[in-house]
């Protein structure tokens, strides 16, 4: 399969689909003139990688669109007829060096906005950037113009000098004017300097001028005013009359110096109007695609069409309503009824049902969402839909009867399909409405099946529509065709416009005219007529479409039920979610208030210590007193959480709990709560109960391990660490063993804080004098938490860091008191 294709729209397509309409859909959304025109004759892609990279830039389009960040496109006129006699070393005009300055302008926003975002939009920023050397030239044509459009005097220093000359002259003019109307007051009509063929004048009345030396320029209409140019003023004039022509030599010199300097540009200045345009037809499609809910379906390679709640576009547009806002019209999106369509190369869809029904508009939806494609647009389908680029897309719908041509509408339609199957080949997709319609029935059904057949056998992907029972017939007997049908109430007696694929469909052309009016005896006398195959074919069909109808509304009420079913699952799971983080709120604050109350009992704990020391009581009290608060504080506690004494005790050594380890008065540790627990009762499914302080829970053998006793390190003598210099006198040496060792490695630091204030409270109680708080380095947080802590404790005599062969800095010393 080659890359290349070939143009997809025949004139006769685009008449019959209406394809312009879409294009100027689509125009009416630009808002550059440039803009406009390329959409108007929007190309279709050559290769089928370039109809990919179109519809890339159209989804990065959309894509900015939705993340309110908009393409930058701006109103600009079309400057390519400027641009064209730049070509030809013309000298533009100021309005015309003034479009192009902004729209260069423009290309410099478009490039940075597309380079800011490259990695979002990287077909756009291939597609759209410019030339930055043009930003040189854009500065250039800005600073030429005032913002009224005139040139500034800055265009050039000898256009400032020779302006400023000319000001100054007509200045020393006018005031000599002024000084001659009051000398000559008297047969003046008014007071005041006009203008007539480019010279300055006063109004002189008529009867009086020959008292007034000068040159008459003009007369009022009525002849009572001469407009007078006065002799003393005549070699100023003059002046004035050639400043002004060197002044407009040096415009004009301007003018094209600025010329030159874009035509030394111009292959860069064609690529960003050309990049200005395209990013305004992709802006426009972005839209487009929101107005009409259009998508972007899966592309492929293959000749085939599956389009999942296809809409037709035009039906679309046609729906909308005025929009209160005042731009584009608002879409009535449910007003467009939309179906199910599918063909592939090979095969035929023969397409039956009522007249009026909507079969012409399936035809068409499925011809322009192909060429949508073709042009790099989202087409009006849902998601799960599957468009092939398609070669050629070959139609004939409609009446192409010709008068002036001899032709009758059958004479006409037999012409269209000898050019149809010429042009047919693998990959053309071919739409044919009320095929070999017009003629004798038996043999214009005859000559469709006879089309059908040629037409798939060259490889075309066929959609028909028809009335022709022998063609439906034919769908049912050869397995390149199916049959497809559009809907007809019965009831209503009115057309569905929904398409089921895979049945027929009848006309029902005798239910119609029954409601519209035929008398019964002319439809009963007209169903005699019908041959016993007609009725036991209408029969078979309406036997189907009935079943088919049984089964979508099965099909629906257990989609609406397990809709249900999934909104109830989603609410379910909201509250369960809502009701754990309350929950998880409530255990977190109640836990935050037992913590706050331990640590207040602790700080009264040390205060009474305090005065037991001072008055020399027994040290076999105050350990009583210690445990009894300890002994509270586990009962406050979830699952022992709170206990300070377990906080300041190491994770007991453990292995995984067997199912003999599970056993009624066994110690485990449960991870769940990070605590010790007992087993107080086994449960069938092989779960246990289990009672960690005052929480009982119900555990997974996996969840607990066995607690083994600890292996102590030897109480052996330590290596004494080395007195640092800078240690007050009289301090002990800093000698660590396991007994004065708290690790808090790994806790958070509130945690850690209570379980090293525990450790201290111990250390106290045993009365021994050094601690070495092992916290590691990590971020510095805890380790700034505990010296503070340390720092406000009234039992430190002491703190530091330890030395080089004590921990370092992840390690800090304490001497108590």
């Amino acid at each position: 399969m080659t890359d290349a294709l070939r143009d997809p729209c025949p004139d006769k397509t685009r008449t019959d689909l209406e394809y312009g309409r879409v294009l100027e859909a689509l125009a009416s959304r630009c808002v550059s003139a440039m803009g406009k025109t390329l959409a108007h004759e929007l190309p279709f892609a050559a290769t089928r990688s370039e109809s990919r990279l179109l519809l890339d830039e159209a989804r990065e389009a959309t894509a900015l669109l939705d993340a309110a960040e908009p393409l930058p496109v701006v109103a600009l006129g079309d400057v390519s007829g400027a641009v064209g006699r730049v070509g030809a070393a013309g000298v533009l005009a100021p309005p015309e060096l003034r479009e192009i300055g902004k729209a260069i302008e423009a290309a410099r926003v478009l490039r940075r906005f597309l380079g800011a975002r490259r990695s979002r939009v990287p077909a756009l920023h291939g597609a759209c950037t410019t030339d930055p050397t043009l930003d040189a030239l854009a500065d250039e044509l800005a600073a030429a113009f005032d913002a009224d459009g005139t040139l500034s005097d800055h265009a050039s220093p000898r256009l400032k000098e020779l302006r400023s000359e000319f000001h100054a002259a007509r200045q020393r003019m006018l005031s000599r004017l002024e000084d001659l109307m009051s000398k000559y007051e008297a047969i003046l009509q008014d007071r005041f300097v006009t203008e007539r063929e480019g010279r300055y004048v006063v109004p002189v009345r008529s009867d009086a001028h020959e008292r007034f030396p000068g040159i008459v320029h003009a007369t009022s209409a009525s002849g009572a005013t001469l407009f007078v140019e006065p002799r003393a003023v005549i070699p100023m004039g003059n002046r004035l009359k050639v400043l002004e022509a060197e002044v407009q030599r040096e415009e004009q010199a301007i003018y094209a110096k600025l010329s030159d300097r874009i035509g030394e540009s111009l292959p860069s200045l064609v690529a960003a109007v050309d990049a200005l345009a395209r990013a305004d037809v992709r802006a426009a499609t972005a839209r487009l695609a929101y107005d009409l809910h259009l998508g972007f379906p899966e592309i492929t390679d293959e000749a085939r069409l599956e389009l999942r709640q296809a809409r037709h576009p035009l039906l679309l547009l046609e729906s909308a309503e005025p929009s209160s806002g005042g731009g584009h019209s608002e879409v009535r999106f449910d007003a467009v009824v939309p179906s199910d369509l599918s063909i592939s190369a090979r095969r035929a869809m023969v397409v039956s049902g009522p007249n009026a029904g909507g079969k012409t508009v399936a035809l068409k939806t499925m011809g322009l969402v192909a060429l949508m494609v073709r042009a790099g647009l989202p087409v009006p389908c849902g998601d799960g839909s599957v468009v092939g680029i398609f070669e050629v897309v070959l139609t004939d719908v409609g009446d192409d009867q010709s008068l002036t041509k001899s032709l009758s509408t059958f004479s006409a339609h037999v012409r269209n399909l000898a050019r149809i199957l010429d042009d047919t080949q693998p990959g053309a997709l071919v739409l044919l409405d009320e095929l070999a319609g017009g003629t004798d029935p038996r043999e214009g059904e005859a000559l469709a099946a006879g089309m059908l057949d040629s037409l798939t056998a060259r490889g075309g992907a066929v959609v028909v529509t028809t009335h022709y029972e022998g063609l439906k017939a034919l769908a049912l007997a050869d397995d390149r065709f199916e049959n497809a049908s559009m809907g007809f109430d019965l009831t209503t007696m009115s057309p569905t416009f929904r398409l089921a694929q895979g049945v027929p469909g009848s006309s029902s052309a005798l239910a119609v005219a029954r409601k519209f009016g035929l008398p019964g005896t002319v439809i009963e006398r007209a169903e005699r007529f019908l041959t016993r195959e007609d009725v036991h074919f209408e029969t078979v069909v309406k036997k189907l479409n009935d079943e088919r109808a049984a089964l979508e509304l099965a099909r629906a009420a257990a989609e609406r039920r397990e809709k249900e079913a999934d909104d109830t699952r989603r609410a379910l799971d909201g509250e369960l979610r809502a009701a754990k983080d309350r929950e998880q709120r409530i255990v977190s604050k109640e836990a935050e208030t037992l913590l706050g109350a331990v640590r207040r009992a602790r700080e009264e704990l040390r205060e009474a210590q305090a005065k037991l020391r001072a008055k020399k009581l027994d040290a076999a009290l105050v350990k009583e007193a210690q445990a009894a608060v300890d002994r509270v504080a586990a009962q406050v506690a979830v699952g022992g959480m709170l206990d300070p004494s377990r906080l300041a005790t190491p994770a007991p050594v453990s292995v995984p709990a067997q199912a003999p380890v599970l056993k009624k008065g066994a110690r485990v540790w449960v991870e769940r709560v990070r605590a010790e627990a007992d087993v107080i009762e086994l449960l069938p499914d092989g779960a246990a109960r289990v009672q960690a302080g005052p929480m009982k829970l119900v555990v997974d053998p996996s969840e607990v391990r066995a607690v083994t006793p600890a292996q102590s390190e030897p109480r052996g003598k330590a290596a004494p660490s080395a007195r640092p210099g800078g240690d007050p006198a009289g301090l002990e040496v800093a000698v660590q063993t396991s007994d004065n060792t708290c690790d808090l490695r790994g806790l958070r630091t509130d945690d850690a804080l209570s379980m090293a204030v525990s450790f201290l409270d111990r250390a106290i109680n045993d009365e021994r004098r050094i601690c070495f708080l092992v916290h590691g380095h990590g971020t510095g947080a805890l380790k700034e938490a505990i010296r503070r802590e340390l720092k406000s404790s009234p039992y430190v005599r002491y703190y530091r860091a330890g030395n080089p062969g004590e921990g370092g800095d992840g390690v800090t010393i304490a001497w108590l008191s």
